[in-house]
């Protein structure tokens, strides 16, 4: 066989040599898995609360390993809060356009959003990373306010920011904890009467 019948051979069984894909990277593995047990914590945060999840059901939930969840979190409180931090993420989207009540409701966030809360009661380390999401949703409304307030020429002894700030807070959890408990008396009536007093604002303004 001459020189060139070999190089031709070679192509040929070149060419039909399947494709070698290269392995998936160990940091895309591991953000996909991190993500799955994310979306299990959400998901079952909403369905049975933070009392009902262990981290078999967790990791059964996501369909991964049970030991990957202390591997990736140190703990399924980890897991928990950093599923509390991401939708967190969306939910100050929401408010920064403040349309956030009805699809907050829908997608299961006040419910997390109390689970977490009420497993921070007589935890401190959990408690604090909880005040820090908090903090987070003060800060957008209190932006939000004061180009609000800037716009209405609300007088700041009148209407101080801070207040109108806490006074929407208080108000917003209240009404989720009411609606998760299947209360909506006087719901309705009271965001109609909210959005008629904007209204005026807006008349006036």
């Amino acid at each position: 066989m001459t020189k060139a019948e070999i190089a031709r051979a070679s192509r040929s069984r070149s060419t039909l040599r399947p494709a070698v894909r290269p392995a998936p990277k160990a940091d895309d593995a591991r953000s996909r898995n991190v993500e799955a047990f994310l979306d299990a914590a959400e998901r079952l945060l909403v369905e049975v609360g933070h009392a009902g999840i262990t981290t078999r059901r967790l990791a059964r939930e996501a369909g991964l390993n049970q030991g990957l969840v202390h591997y990736y979190f140190g703990s399924l409180d980890e897991v928990l809060l950093q599923a509390l931090e991401r939708f967190t993420g969306h939910l100050v989207e929401r408010q920064r356009a403040m349309d956030y009540l009805e699809s907050d409701l829908g997608a299961g966030y006040p419910k997390i959003w109390l689970e977490l809360q009420a497993l921070g009661w007589d935890r401190p380390e959990i408690r604090e990373r909880v005040a820090r999401v908090n903090a987070k949703w003060r800060e957008v409304l209190t932006e939000a306010f004061a180009k609000a307030a800037a716009e209405y020429g609300l007088e700041p002894e009148a209407y101080p920011v801070d207040a109108l700030v806490s006074l929407v807070m208080t108000f917003n959890q209240g009404i989720e904890l009411e609606r998760l408990s299947g209360i909506t008396d006087g719901h309705d009536k009271l965001l109609a009467w909210i959005d008629r007093w904007l209204e005026s604002l807006e008349e006036n303004g």
